[in-house]
């Protein structure tokens, strides 16, 4: 799958799972659309707003690809390990130090997970009392996004915990010269062939 070799980041294969490269491709093709979508929307909102006749349900619509995009956006970047996490911190260190470092981050942003699918969850509920404007959709919408968003860090975050836990957090990464040419299912942990 050509396209998986573009969008799953080869750095730091020995944190990941390959059942879950098809998961990452998806929401990244998933993010791609919605930013897609969400810089039309704003120009079209802008474009009809200039002319003096503006669609007011362009707005519904930006703000609905805008909070996917980053609730969905958040949850792939937790996966390549590109956001919620203090990295450099972490990967200035080694031996026990550095693990006690990578689990006490992981525990954290699992615990950030935890609080946005229930705090999410109950605020997806209350959301069917409000509707947004002028389309009388439920707010609950906009809301499904949270919870949805939690489940895929926390997933994302035990599936590195646990490879984490079983392979090390400290491998070195291979050349990105060599992350650029080589299909992610070919890299063996520790940046051999």
């Amino acid at each position: 799958m050509p396209i998986a070799d573009k969008l799953v980041l080869s750095r730091q294969r020995h944190l990941k799972w390959a059942a879950f490269d098809v998961l990452e491709v998806i929401l990244m093709i998933i993010c791609g659309v919605l930013l897609f979508g969400f810089s039309t929307t704003v120009m079209f909102d802008i474009v009809t707003r200039t002319i003096g006749h503006p669609w007011l349900w362009l707005q519904e619509v930006t703000s609905t690809f805008f909070i996917y995009a980053v609730f969905i956006g958040a949850a792939v970047a937790t996966r390549r390990n590109d956001h919620l996490y203090l990295t450099a911190f972490a990967e200035a260190l080694h031996g026990k130090a550095r693990i006690i470092a990578e689990f006490l981050i992981r525990f954290v942003v699992l615990g950030v997970a935890f609080c946005l699918v229930y705090f999410g969850y109950i605020n997806f509920l209350r959301g069917f009392s409000s509707f947004r404007m002028p389309s009388l959709t439920p707010i609950a919408s906009l809301y499904a996004a949270i919870p949805i968003s939690g489940f895929l860090i926390g997933l994302f975050t035990v599936e590195q915990l646990v490879n984490g836990w079983r392979k090390g957090f400290d491998h070195p990464e291979p050349p990105e010269e060599l992350l650029a040419i080589t299909p992610i299912n070919t890299l063996k942990p520790g940046g051999g062939r």
